[in-house]
């Protein structure tokens, strides 16, 4: 069936359509060239709405092993958020840490048709597709965490060459269906158990003897020659503490020109000047962006009210566990190559840190100059739970009604800011880049992100309103693959969504050498650890994002 939109105002930046009145048409789930009048059709008046692409979350921990941590912890949650009963949904819950199916309604009410976990450990690495797969209506896919892992870190300690690091990367990309590599707080959570409870930049770990940037360089330089579309995706050195945008800053002068991707940069631009000994990094960060382009960022912004911060920066989440609100907080180890902490956090505009924490994540949105490099993003649910971009793009679209939220926050904050003598607004195309358009582009998404011919028909459209914050909570339709999912904010149909994988090849020396290493130090076999194709979503199998030449 053929289905025209018509009417709209269509923003789609990625083929320099902003602000045209024109029609969208879809056929068999892909946007098509417009055949022009005739035929069999269904029409969809789109007046008074913009049109735009599916939302993509590049940033956001839905599915594993924390995330149920984190449903455990906070039960309450549930309770609090309860699914409503109707023909699609009334089972789960939650909103800091939600259910899979709250998950995929919630995201799917807000016009978001794709998300992608940014955590995936590799020995939980099932279970995070096998959950992937229970999320109606947005597709997934997930970043493999590396960078603490002891065959790497071996690896790299023996002075084995670059070939085998790629090798292995390799074959750990493809084994986990992963779309991506992330590292968090590189070497620290290896670290982490020999006792060591910070690690800069250039301060050698107490075990392997090596750098956090040796560490980097070394992945960054894998992934680069892989040809994986992403950058590795970094949670850099010490996150959360007073005077990090330091060591942020140093980081990326340690690129050596590799692309690199800085995640949730608000909890790394924090600076350590005034009477309180914190303050804001954003403006230098910002200027460092601007300045390079090889670097990109997701914010992390901070929204007020209660949540759950669930990483795999054990050595982080150790040290925030004194000021957890609720007083509960869980911390693991998974399989020697990972860990795991999860502890409540109630963001709160009374207290100054987190009112000044608020204030950065939107300078960096606001002073970060090109959209195409920064995300929109709350680290969900570290910042706050994903439920709360509506409200972010109102604070990002509307002086005046960010002015009047800065004047409620903590008096001491404010003056710590210059958030006030920022005039910049976002504007609609800018919004369609930071949460479609861009986040398609850096996963190497061809067919995601915008509204040419051959795209995925996933199509949003939004009531022109005043107020934004209402115009994004509750589109007018939301289709996914061509099939009608929302209409005026409320579920009408529930949809399976797909999975996207990089396969880079691998040197077959590799499998026997893991085969060994899986024996000798891991607590399953090298064949248990690969997830087969045909384990993706029933059988489906993932889609394949083409690597770069």
């Amino acid at each position: 069936m053929r289905t025209r939109v018509t009417g709209g105002r269509v923003f789609d930046p990625a083929n320099g359509i902003i602000d045209q009145v024109r029609d969208v048409v879809v056929e068999d789930g892909r946007v098509i060239a417009d055949p022009g009048p005739g035929g069999s059709e269904e029409v969809v008046n789109a007046s008074g709405c913009i049109v735009l692409a599916g939302g993509i979350d590049l940033h956001s921990h839905i599915a594993g092993g924390k995330v149920n941590l984190g449903r455990l912890l906070m039960n309450e949650d549930r309770a609090l958020f309860p699914e409503p009963f109707g023909d699609f949904c009334g089972c789960g819950g939650g909103r800091a840490a939600p259910t899979t199916h709250a998950t995929g309604c919630r995201y799917s009410q807000m016009g978001y048709t794709a998300v992608f976990e940014p955590a995936v450990v590799g020995a939980n690495a099932r279970h995070a597709h096998l959950e992937m797969a229970d999320i109606p209506n947005i597709d997934t896919g997930g970043f493999l965490v590396l960078g603490n892992d002891d065959f790497l870190l071996r690896l790299i300690a023996m002075g084995e060459g670059q070939q085998a690091i790629n090798d292995y990367v390799a074959w750990m990309l493809k084994a986990t269906q992963s779309c991506a590599i992330k590292i968090v707080n590189p070497g620290g959570i290896n670290a982490f158990k020999f006792n060591g409870r910070n690690l800069d930049l250039d301060e050698a770990g107490p075990f392997y003897d090596m750098t956090p940037r040796r560490i980097l360089n070394t992945l960054q330089r894998a992934v680069t020659e892989l040809g994986v579309p992403h950058p590795i995706h970094l949670h850099g050195c010490n996150l959360g503490i007073p005077g990090n945008v330091k060591t942020t800053l140093a980081t990326m002068g340690a690129t050596e020109g590799f692309p690199l991707h800085l995640t949730h940069i608000q909890f790394h631009s924090y600076g350590t000047e005034g009477d309180r000994h914190f303050s804001s990094g954003a403006a230098e960060i910002a200027e460092a962006v601007n300045a390079m382009p090889h670097i990109s960022v997701d914010v992390g912004q901070i929204m007020f009210g209660q949540t759950v911060t669930a990483s795999a920066d054990l050595m982080s989440q150790y040290r925030n566990h004194n000021i957890a609100d609720p007083k509960k907080w869980i911390g693991m180890d998974i399989e020697m190559d990972a860990a795991c902490g999860v502890v409540p956090f109630n963001y709160r505009d009374t207290s100054f840190v987190n009112a000044l924490q608020w204030a950065i994540g939107l300078e960096l949105f606001l002073l970060i100059e090109d959209p195409w490099r920064v995300y929109l993003t709350t680290d969900h649910p570290n910042g706050g739970p994903f439920t709360s971009y509506p409200h972010l793009i109102r604070l990002l679209m509307d002086k005046p009604f960010r002015d009047h939220h800065l004047r409620q926050i903590h008096k001491a904050a404010r003056s710590h800011t210059r958030l006030e003598s920022i005039a910049r607004e976002y504007t609609l195309e800018e919004i369609a880049v930071v949460t479609r358009a861009a986040p398609a582009r850096t996963l190497g998404l061809k067919d995601r992100g915008h509204l040419g011919p051959g795209a995925r028909a996933d199509v949003v459209l939004y009531e022109d309103q005043a107020d934004r914050e209402a115009m994004f909570a509750h589109p007018r339709l939301v289709m996914k693959d061509g099939e009608v999912v929302v209409v005026n904010g409320e579920i009408v149909a529930l949809t399976e969504g797909r999975t996207y994988a990089v396969h880079p090849p691998s040197d077959p020396l590799m499998d026997k050498r893991l085969e060994r290493w899986f024996d000798e130090a891991v607590g399953l076999k090298s064949s248990h650890y690969q997830i087969a194709d045909s384990e993706i979503r029933g059988g489906q199998g993932p889609e394949i994002v083409e690597l770069k030449p």
